[in-house]
């Protein structure tokens, strides 16, 4: 499937059609005509093919000929939990790769050091949207708009919760502060939190730890927001692909 186009329509199941963004690029940009086979997600999980049956440039109406549910490549659940950048396009890239490489949810918190506070979520939708049909998945990661921190650290949430920050052992507690990759367990859903450019304040790493976040570190350098970012999503989606390939065998 190198050169496949994979197409993006919710609602396929109810309408048999594709989105008219979806419709205009088909038949606009990719010249596709009645008859013509189509690769279809509708980004809950399910990849569908289909037959073109009516084409025009405002509509494409589809054929299902068969459906088949995709299973990811990770064991359990994948969340990424940030605060956007000032310069948008570095979370726009984040959200992109982050999409490619795999996670099942993008979630926005506004921190003490945040320098941005309000973010246009129909933007990066889009380009979660974008970065789905590019990999070939059939799941789009939910987007959490702008939260507070204080709200969000509070949120009910099944499964392993962890804080990356760039303090040092004993400025927080004496507690060690071990490498997300080691304490993950690969069969159970996880989140972590990558604070703002600046970080998180001690206070908010304190307060997130009282409400069950461990404290962990993404490796010796420090990073920006949005490599830090990728890289925690990159060692859940692997700690997590591992685990799943050993299970399956």
């Amino acid at each position: 499937m190198k050169e496949s186009h994979l197409f993006y329509a919710p609602d396929i199941a109810q309408t048999s059609a594709l989105p008219d963004d979806e419709a205009a690029h088909a038949v606009r940009v990719l010249r596709m005509k009645e008859g013509d086979a189509l690769w279809v997600t509708d980004g809950c999980g399910t990849f569908y093919d289909a037959t073109i049956t009516m084409a025009t440039p405002k509509r494409c109406t589809l054929s299902i000929t068969a459906e088949r549910s995709w299973q990811r490549p990770w064991q359990a659940a994948i969340h990424l939990c940030v605060a956007p950048t000032k310069n948008m396009e570095r979370v726009e890239w984040l959200a992109e790769k982050a999409t490619e490489i795999g996670i099942d949810g993008l979630h926005l918190i506004d921190c003490a050091n945040s320098e941005r506070r309000v973010v246009k979520t129909e933007r990066v939708e889009r380009i979660l949207v974008s970065a789905m049909k590019q990999s070939h998945k059939a799941l789009l990661p939910t987007l959490t708009p702008m939260t507070r921190f204080a709200d969000f650290i509070k949120q009910p949430f099944e499964g392993q919760r962890f804080i990356a920050h760039c303090y040092a052992q004993g400025d927080i507690s004496d507690r060690p502060k071990p490498f997300l990759f080691d304490v993950l367990r690969p069969d159970a859903a996880a989140l972590v939190m990558v604070g703002p450019e600046g970080d998180f304040t001690i206070d908010e790493v304190r307060a997130a730890e009282a409400q069950g976040f461990v404290s962990v570190s993404l490796g010796e350098s420090r990073l920006r927001t949005e490599t830090a970012g990728l890289v925690a999503a990159y060692q859940m989606n692997l700690k997590f692909s591992i685990g799943a390939s050993a299970k399956a065998h």
